[in-house]
């Protein structure tokens, strides 16, 4: 045979051989529903097997998104979320327009938030804590049940001031502090000076009725302990109190430039910090700031933490689309790495 009739017949070999492919490809391609757009994006299809499932990875590629103007509320802790995230959420869906409402006699907060949603002021809610059993009560003799959806996990932080000289504390001996056993920084091997705690209001919201539940065991609080409205106001005067000692979420705690996280432990001695090691000092604030560390939070190192919710009212109605659609725009990978940016942990 000739080396032409040779190459001839090779190069027909080849044509065949990739049509074969390319329509074995094809027909592979139509009959497992993937598509190339698809693969190339290197995103995959999310099943909507349930209503916290996302069905994409941006904002855009979430389904079932009500149209309207809906009211939410709820959590203070949320706060940080809220501001790096709604806006993204407006942009990508401006069909699903949200606005924060507050209660007009009442502080913000989970409890206030979860309560506006039963008496139908919202339209879904925020909350730093589970649904509580009395809550889901009176849910039901309006006719309806709530269903809390986690989307991201926090923690609460202790901080003191900076020039204590403290290496950490055991959830019991903080249990000790705020109900009144312990009362002076030497019994828990710190200086001699007295301890001043500092709390909000088990009223105020949901960060307060945690610790009150999970902390303190239902116990209440010493009459030691003074009452503040803010975490703000909490920390500038820990900042002016040798002995101070404040409770919160986290990120409102770990960046500061005024005050100490303190690292705790389940056992003594044994304590893990909430922040990323090495520790920032105040001097080196605001150039530098203290991170959260997401690897003891994540894996339930760190002592105290807990998930944040959406709540949603399980009606049938557009409030509940509304609840669960928001949900869902926050659990796609665009909605957990703003999570991630407002100083959060990501949930998946």
């Amino acid at each position: 045979m000739s080396q032409k009739n040779e190459t001839t017949i090779l190069v027909l070999s080849i044509l065949i051989t990739a049509g074969l492919i390319a329509g074995g490809f094809w027909w592979f391609s139509r009959k497992s529903g993937v598509e190339l757009n698809t693969i190339n994006s290197g995103s995959t299809k999310t099943p909507q097997t349930g209503s916290e499932q996302p069905s994409g990875n941006t904002f855009t590629s979430v389904k079932d998104v009500p149209t309207g103007l809906f009211n939410y509320g709820g959590s203070t802790s949320w706060a940080p979320i809220r501001l790096v995230v709604d806006s993204p959420i407006q942009a990508a869906r401006p069909e699903f327009r949200l606005r924060y409402v507050e209660p007009s006699n009442a502080s913000p907060g989970s409890g206030t938030g979860i309560q506006s949603l039963i008496d139908g002021q919202l339209a879904f809610t925020q909350s730093s804590r589970p649904v509580l059993d009395q809550e889901l009560s009176r849910a039901q003799q309006r006719g309806f049940t709530l269903k809390q959806i986690p989307v991201a996990i926090d923690g609460l932080a202790v901080a003191v001031n900076p020039n204590l000289n403290i290496s950490g504390l055991t959830v019991d001996q903080l249990k000790s502090i705020y109900t009144g056993k312990i009362n002076n920084w030497s019994q828990v091997g710190g200086p001699n000076i007295q301890i001043k705690p500092y709390s909000r209001r088990i009223a105020d919201g949901g960060t307060v009725e945690l610790f009150v539940q999970d902390i303190l065991g239902g116990q209440a609080f010493s009459p030691n302990v003074e009452f503040v409205s803010t975490t703000t106001q909490a920390l500038q005067k820990l900042a002016g109190s040798s002995g101070g000692i404040y409770y919160a979420s986290a990120p409102e705690v770990i960046p500061q430039c005024s005050i100490k996280p303190l690292p705790l432990g389940r056992t003594q001695g044994q304590y893990i910090a909430p922040y990323q090691e090495t520790f920032v000092l105040p001097s080196e604030c605001p150039g530098k700031r203290n991170k959260l560390n997401i690897e003891a939070f994540q894996s339930g190192k760190y002592p105290i933490t807990r998930n944040l919710f959406v709540v949603v009212k399980q009606n049938g109605q557009t409030e509940q689309q509304a609840g669960v659609a928001y949900a869902n725009l926050l659990l796609t990978e665009q909605g957990q790495e703003l999570i991630t940016q407002a100083g959060f942990v990501k949930i998946r």
